[in-house]
């Protein structure tokens, strides 16, 4: 048996390939796993689960059936998708996974997080992560109209991504004081995450034990990348090849 892992698909709400490999990776080799998680940034953006359960339609009913064929499903919320509800877990049949876990995968403890919590060098990212996972925060911007909501979602977007363009690739990379801590402080050896879309694997020597952090791949214009891991081990695999 395999476990699965894939992030940052960033699944947008129009039609597209990356929502058509979605699916064919839930119909094909997700059927073969025991568990599938998804740690975030699946969607582009999840402005609610009523909004989010109409554009996604297909993306459900293929979570559904794969979990009723006895695949253990797990989300977590990433920074575009932290508003993933009880109703998507219900229509999918996902479990909601807290950021960060410790979960056991075939026979080994391993600590799965989005990410961008270990990126803290960015000040301001982690500003914008602290106010908008209020919980007063969040139900006010419940009740906003759909159509604002999503123009709302649709400008932090792009202010994203503009400053970006002004930050360091490393000030949004993750930061090693953080990383360290997060093995010590949860006793694992291993770590995957995605966010960075920077997919590696790194080692290094933490409390006289050799520590790995797998690193997910991004949904890019030619891969499609997912995480395979079995007893004897771990490999990536483009699902165009799957």
């Amino acid at each position: 048996m395999t476990t699965l892992l894939l992030s940052d698909l960033h699944l947008p709400a129009s039609a597209s390939t990356l929502r058509q490999d979605f699916l064919r990776f839930l119909q094909g080799p997700a059927r073969k796993a025991r568990a599938v998680y998804l740690l975030g940034d699946v969607f582009e953006a999840w402005i609610g689960d009523e909004d989010g359960l109409a554009h996604y339609g297909d993306e459900i009913a293929a979570l559904r059936a794969l979990s009723e064929a006895g695949v253990r499903v797990f989300f977590q919320h990433g920074n575009r998708d932290f508003l993933v509800g009880e109703r998507f877990a219900e229509a999918s049949g996902a479990s909601l996974l807290a950021d960060p876990s410790v979960v056991e995968i075939e026979g080994r403890r391993t600590l799965l997080t989005h990410g961008d919590l270990l990126c803290t060098d960015d000040i301001g990212y982690q500003r914008w992560r602290r106010f908008s996972r209020n919980g007063v925060v969040q139900w006010l911007f419940m009740r906003i109209p759909g159509g604002l909501k999503r123009a709302i979602a649709d400008r932090l977007r792009r202010g994203s991504k503009s400053a970006k363009t002004r930050k360091s690739m490393a000030i949004m990379d993750v930061n090693d004081t953080a990383v360290s801590a997060c093995f010590l402080r949860h006793g694992v050896d291993r770590i995957i995450h995605g966010h960075t879309h920077r997919p590696d694997v790194h080692h290094e020597l933490i409390d006289g034990r050799t520590c790995e952090r797998i690193v997910l791949a991004d949904w890019r214009e030619h891969s499609r990348e997912y995480l395979e891991v079995t007893r004897e081990g771990w490999k990536r695999v483009d699902i165009a090849a799957s």
